[in-house]
């Protein structure tokens, strides 16, 4: 059985594991970045915000306009009901999407099953499924005071991991702070996707455990997630310009 983690690893340009986040509040804008950006970034992240406004069009356009989406709804409930959603995502014709890892074993893989048996049946590429693990605007405080986890945030999100490789999840989505602890627990085929990227010199905004592209793409990073830092630029194309050229640094 082919590995599709590595498949996709493999050979990959800087553009194409760059990520921008769609967090915008309709389908006008979102087009115009995609407009701008397109040759400059492989993947739109499609979020809460964007989908709860638009739907499906955007993910339409998104696919039409020939870049990759990557839907980030974060599917958290009962297996039965994730399985579901699992199979509505893949229909779209996505690239990726996500749940939380903390659904569990059994969520988690009721996601990857479908994915994978609705794109056998359809005869559809079936998206790369990744577990959400500690969300970037998390940190040891928040994790133990308000979630109630005492456990090191670096080693819970390692756990997650593991759960998640075991349930047949392609990989995680994790910080850059986490990377080397999950390819030492998970293996280097298994994908990781960093948000919380910063560009030198950038605000951190409601981001904490952060690291720079070069820095998360030395860390073992496949894909990185920037937002605000393109998306705010006074011009987006040269803001995605320079973070493709350090990307190439590596």
């Amino acid at each position: 059985m082919v590995n599709i983690s590595k498949v996709i690893k493999k050979g990959l340009l800087a553009r194409e594991r760059l990520v921008l986040a769609l967090d915008v509040d309709g389908l006008k804008s979102a087009e115009e970045l995609v407009n701008k950006l397109k040759d400059y970034v492989g993947i739109f992240k499609v979020g809460s915000q964007l989908f709860t406004s638009e739907g499906i069009k955007v993910i339409d356009m998104v696919n039409q306009k020939g870049g990759k989406v990557f839907l980030d709804l974060k599917f958290h409930d009962i297996p039965n009901t994730v399985k579901g959603a699992a199979e509505s995502a893949t229909k779209l014709g996505i690239y990726m999407f996500n749940i939380h890892a903390s659904g569990g074993y059994e969520m988690m893989k009721a996601a990857a099953d479908a994915a994978r048996e609705i794109s056998v049946k359809l005869n559809i590429k079936k998206p790369l499924v990744l577990g959400v693990t500690i969300l970037t605007s998390i940190n040891q405080k928040v994790l133990e005071k308000e979630i109630g986890v005492n456990k090191n945030v670096k080693e819970h999100v390692v756990h997650l991991a593991k759960l998640a490789k075991s349930a047949g999840l392609d990989g995680v989505v994790a910080s850059p702070q986490e990377i080397k602890g999950i390819r030492a627990g998970c293996g280097d085929d298994f994908i990781i996707l960093t948000p919380g990227v910063r560009p030198a010199g950038e605000e951190l905004n409601d981001q904490k455990r952060v690291m720079t592209p070069k820095q998360a793409l030395e860390q073992g990073a496949d894909f990185i997630v920037i937002g605000r830092p393109i998306r705010n630029a006074k011009n987006p194309v040269k803001a995605a310009k320079n973070i493709l050229e350090e990307m190439e640094e590596y």
